[in-house]
């Protein structure tokens, strides 16, 4: 039978690999998880419970009306984004947001521009809908490159992707960063695809939503998700806050693809909204991993910065090994300890590997002692 060549195109993930050995595994500790550790909520639990019985309908494409107006209510006094329900579409995820973004906005060969590293779900989703991804470097601070964004402008460019909060590489892009990408998108009419899913987990400095900046509201689409924040990975419920015209192509696309977020979901969305002091908590704990993680990567000879938002660590391996993907395999298999190889976020991550601290205190500690004897020999 025939398997379609956009399919094979996709790439093998390493970290899928790496999670799912360790999670066959218990020996293995893994610092490979992009979720958190922590469980939902109490309060969501426990109204999961209550609701159980009462959502066994569809939801509108769009999303329920109640969870939209909520969300326009934070958006508005947390992001300083001015939007009606109208413009939110909510989603099994924020990666389906964007996917039915970038379906209703790119058209066959058009192009994004991709931070590099950056996500390693973003080239393959839109090569999947045979868009182009272009890949523009970062600076020292792992922010994006303005100037190498205007040099990979082309007749063809219809959008550019940023993410902030930063996944892989904990960076929380300066006011200043988003302003120029905010002149370029006015400039050359484009979109910006803001990726904010770890908006509520910074240390250092403060998250900007690009959509609040003057002039932007009919150019972003901002993208969000309850999976981070409240550690609700499994009740998959995201949403989007796009410009009209876009956020109305996205409601019909969705009809054709997952029709709508689980109702469940966006019943208990509304009640997470309020669960600020459980975020705070999280945070905290996160906070107490990273400053430990950061200095124990730094003494071991990986040269690591200090990340200023979401939960991840970026470092610097070539004293030790030319490709970060041999260097993981090694790890796991003379260490039983999972890690990301850079190369995974894109060419851009070559030479480095991402450790998640979205991990027990006590297990980091013992895969930093095994990561530091690994090193040794």
């Amino acid at each position: 039978m025939h398997i379609s060549e956009r399919e094979s195109e996709l790439p093998e993930s390493d970290m899928a690999k790496l999670i799912k050995i360790a999670a066959e595994n218990n020996s293995v500790i893994s610092l490979g998880a992009g979720e958190p550790d922590f469980p939902a909520p109490p309060a969501i639990v426990a109204y999961t419970k209550k609701i159980a019985g009462k959502c066994s309908h569809y939801s509108p494409p769009e999303g329920r009306r109640d969870l939209r107006e909520a969300i326009a209510k934070k958006m508005r006094k947390e992001n300083g984004i001015r939007c009606s329900p109208e413009n939110i579409i909510v989603t099994s995820g924020s990666q389906e947001a964007l996917l039915l973004a970038a379906a209703s906005a790119l058209d066959v060969s058009e192009q994004v521009i991709i931070p590099s590293p950056s996500f390693l779900g973003y080239v393959p989703m839109f090569e999947l809908l045979n868009a182009s991804p272009v890949c523009t470097s970062l600076d020292v601070n792992f922010e994006p490159d303005t100037d190498d964004i205007r040099k990979r402008i082309t007749s063809k460019t219809e959008a550019i992707l940023i993410n902030t909060p930063s996944n892989p590489t904990g960076a929380v892009y300066s006011r200043k960063t988003l302003e120029q990408i905010a002149e370029i998108a006015v400039e050359h009419d484009l979109y910006v695809f803001s990726d904010e899913a770890y908006e509520k987990i910074v240390y250092e400095g403060k998250h900007v939503s690009i959509g609040s900046l003057n002039g932007m509201q009919e150019h972003v689409a901002t993208f969000q998700t309850f999976s981070k924040s409240y550690a609700m990975c499994g009740y998959r419920l995201g949403y989007v806050i796009a410009p009209p015209k876009m956020a109305a192509a996205m409601k019909k696309v969705h009809i054709y693809s997952t029709i709508s977020a689980p109702t469940i979901s966006q019943m208990l969305g509304v009640k997470a909204l309020s669960q600020s002091a459980y975020t705070r908590k999280m945070v905290k704990e996160y906070d107490r991993r990273r400053r430990f993680i950061v200095a124990r990567l730094n003494e071991m000879g990986l040269p690591t910065k200090m990340p200023k938002g979401a939960f991840y660590t970026f470092s610097d391996i070539t004293a030790f090994a030319k490709e970060s993907r041999s260097f993981a395999l090694s790890l796991l298999k003379k260490k039983k300890v999972a890690v990301v190889p850079g190369i995974e976020f894109g060419p851009g991550g070559e030479g480095y590997i991402r450790c998640s601290y979205a991990t027990a205190y006590e297990k980091i500690e013992k895969a930093m002692d095994s990561m530091e004897d690994f090193l040794k020999k």
